[in-house]
């Protein structure tokens, strides 16, 4: 994006107990930073963390291992499958 067209347009209002925003505004002016630049750099912070720990997954060496090798093996189908299988194909009707 190029900055001298990505205008701010959007804003966001919160309501808080004025001890919050006493604590907020000082722990702005030790990192040098206004109030807003504050909450928005740390709430992005955490909305980066918190989309990465839902969309993320990290798998051991060996759960790594499994999941691909479960990956390549030739499907399997079981007596229990094929019921679920034919009793799915005669209760759901695709569009």
């Amino acid at each position: 994006m190029n900055t001298a067209t990505d205008t701010k347009q959007d804003r966001i209002n919160i309501r808080l107990k004025h001890s919050k925003k006493l604590m907020i505004e000082r722990a702005a002016s030790l990192e040098g930073k206004n109030v807003s630049n504050f909450i928005l750099s740390s709430a992005l912070a955490q909305a980066e963390k918190t989309i990465h720990e839902h969309e993320v997954m990290s798998l051991s060496r060996q759960d790594a291992e499994a999941f691909f090798s479960a990956l390549t093996k030739p499907i399997r189908f079981n007596d229990k499958l094929t019921a679920a299988l034919t009793e799915h194909d005669q209760r759901v009707s695709s569009k």
